[in-house]
């Protein structure tokens, strides 16, 4: 009870901070999440470039597309503990520089095992930021407006990813195909990856201009900056007040390390399970098959080259929108409620899906989808983005955020983001093979995915717990 009534003045607690501050150095950070979209998104257009470039066949063509998420898990495996030496803000810095190497990597690539290298690269920064920038918005915003502020991460991952199905569609049409030259010689699809150089240098130079987590200062034994910095952004009564609950957390153990995530009897702490499964289940239910797949999987079903890069540009619009909505609700519902009505809505547009793509018929050579299953098809598939979008898109990142206790935040987000980046890379590698098999193909490759919708409501409704308006010294494992 008397969390609930701590939770509820918390909120009504009138703010004497810097808000205007707060959320300027909160979309620094979040330029992250727009590259970690935009590197996702990319490669969507261009995976008939890869192909036709560099002779690969769908075993191949999946590892090209999938290469990029080994450097993800590796890169949000040791950001979380590197982070909790050298700083969040020095190691968004570090992801910065390699967005800019494989950017411009990517496009110059003669051959796939060079491009894979320049991917992973980029891997290592989309790795890197998709942890750090949930970590140093959760850090320095206070606890009414964490919701939202860390929501707006989701918000600039859709976005990026928005940009580069538009960018990619400008640039395929405008030269006619991902695969013809454009610009001074060079293929289309080259020019797809060298459009992210702009946003990641931008990205470069404003992390230059934020402050360090006030958390991290004061772990390093920085008090005076932290508390120039949290009164900035708290108001001096609060800013004093945090940085005494901080250096109390902090004294109550010893400095953050990886064996922190183990509990008494050697395995992982609760908490990190959950985290392991939010992230792992966010996954597996199939998104960034849309994500990397869209053109391919509508041009399996009939659709053109040019119609199916128009859809993914719908599919970022709507997404955006549905973030927006998540993003005014999250601190007003809650994270669990948002999380169960994603996972029902995903669970049934996914069914919708499956019985659509099991409807397909070979016409003259070429797949179709009869009647207006194929609307049916196309409308699921964007309640399924909207679904996810407005709850499992940005609340599990907001959750994984601010769910840890301060000692073993590093580390737990490490540990998740490593298995969030695993699941990613095998739901990547398996859609093309899943796609060519007849046993398998689009119905079955959904269905699985269904599945595993189905049984997170269960995880959810069992296993998560409310952190709405909670302090991050008040968590616990």
């Amino acid at each position: 009870m008397t969390g609930a009534v701590g939770e509820v003045d918390n909120l009504n607690h009138k703010f004497e901070g810097d808000f205007g501050f707060v959320l300027l150095i909160s979309c620094v950070a979040t330029i992250g999440g727009f590259l970690f979209g935009f590197d996702s998104g990319v490669i969507n257009g261009t995976v008939d470039g890869l192909r036709v470039a560099f002779n690969s066949e769908s075993m191949g063509t999946g590892f090209n597309v999938a290469s990029m998420l080994l450097g993800c898990a590796i890169g949000a495996a040791l950001a979380g503990t590197l982070s909790d030496k050298f700083g969040r803000r020095t190691m968004m810095i570090v992801a910065a520089l390699f967005f800019i190497v494989s950017a411009w990597g990517s496009g110059v690539a003669g051959s796939s095992s060079e491009f894979i290298i320049y991917r992973i690269l980029g891997g290592l920064a989309v790795g890197a930021a998709s942890v750090m920038a949930p970590a140093y918005i959760s850090e320095i915003a206070p606890a009414r407006f964490r919701g939202r502020l860390s929501s707006i991460q989701q918000v600039a991952i859709i976005a990026g990813l928005f940009i580069a199905f538009l960018s990619n569609y400008l640039i395929a049409n405008t030269a006619g195909s991902a695969l013809n030259e454009w610009l001074w010689g060079y293929e289309a699809w080259r020019w797809m990856f060298w459009i992210e150089l702009i946003p990641a240098t931008i990205f470069l130079i404003a992390l230059l201009l934020i402050p360090e987590s006030p958390r991290f200062l004061v772990a390093s034994g920085s008090s005076n900056n932290a508390r120039s910095i949290l009164i900035r952004i708290n108001g001096s009564n609060d800013g004093e007040t945090k940085v005494d609950e901080i250096k109390s957390s902090l004294a109550k153990d010893h400095k953050p390390r990886l064996s922190d995530i183990l509990g008494n009897r050697g395995g992982l702490k609760p908490i990190v399970w959950v985290g392991i499964g939010l992230a792992v289940f966010q996954q597996l239910v199939g998104i960034n098959v849309v994500f990397y797949y869209g053109a391919v999987l509508w041009q399996a079903v009939g659709f053109s080259e040019g119609d199916a890069l128009l859809i993914n540009v719908i599919s970022g619009a709507v997404s955006i929108l549905a973030v927006v909505v998540a993003l005014s609700l999250i601190d007003k519902v809650g994270r669990k409620p948002l999380l169960l009505i994603g996972s029902i809505g995903m669970a049934v547009t996914l069914s919708i899906l499956v019985y659509c793509f099991s409807q397909a018929e070979l016409v003259d050579g070429s797949v179709s989808l009869p009647g207006s299953i194929g609307l049916i098809a196309l409308l699921a598939a964007n309640g399924y983005v909207m679904f996810f979008n407005g709850s499992w898109g940005p609340v599990m990142w907001v959750s994984l955020g601010e769910m840890f206790p301060n000692q073993i935040r590093g580390a737990g987000l490490a540990v998740a983001g490593f298995f969030q980046w695993t699941a990613n890379f095998a739901i990547t590698m398996t859609f093309p093979i899943m796609l060519v098999s007849p046993q398998i193909g689009l119905a079955g490759a959904y269905g699985f995915y269904a599945i595993f919708a189905f049984i997170s409501i269960f995880f959810v409704y069992k296993a998560v717990r409310e952190t709405r308006g909670m302090e991050l010294e008040d968590m616990t494992n």
